[in-house]
């Protein structure tokens, strides 16, 4: 079971990079959960839990990283997909089927500010 999901940002686009994030996660119900002073800020779903998804700053990003998000369903891999290109990142794959890994995989790509390949999926799974 995976705990939590952290990336490095650089600190000079930390900002733009913490608020894409805040913009393309929000159809999923992600906020901002707590905040490192100096160090970086927590993102996850509920203030109930530790944050999920945890951005640092640092002086520069060595490599790119590849982070899924689950969805609850198909829309809200379109919703994600439309608020991460309309805030700023790139498509690295449009919402539809991946057949390729099993058939019921639904999702979506887009590259953060920085590079990191972010995806959504929905596996079709009864919730």
């Amino acid at each position: 079971m995976l705990d939590h999901i952290g990336i490095t940002v650089p600190a000079a686009r930390f900002e733009e990079v913490i608020n894409w994030y805040l913009a393309a996660l929000a159809p999923l119900g992600y906020t901002m959960q707590k905040e490192y002073p100096g160090h970086g800020v927590g993102l996850g779903p509920d203030k109930l839990s530790m944050p999920f998804f945890i951005a640092a700053k640092g002086e520069e990003q060595v490599a790119a990283t590849h982070i899924a998000f689950r969805a609850t369903n198909r829309t809200a891999v379109e919703a994600f997909y439309e608020e991460a290109v309309k805030a700023g990142g790139k498509c690295n794959g449009k919402p539809g089927w991946r057949h390729q890994y099993h058939p019921k995989y639904y999702a979506g790509f887009v590259l953060d500010p920085v590079g990191n390949n972010v995806e959504v999926v929905d596996h079709g799974l009864p919730h």
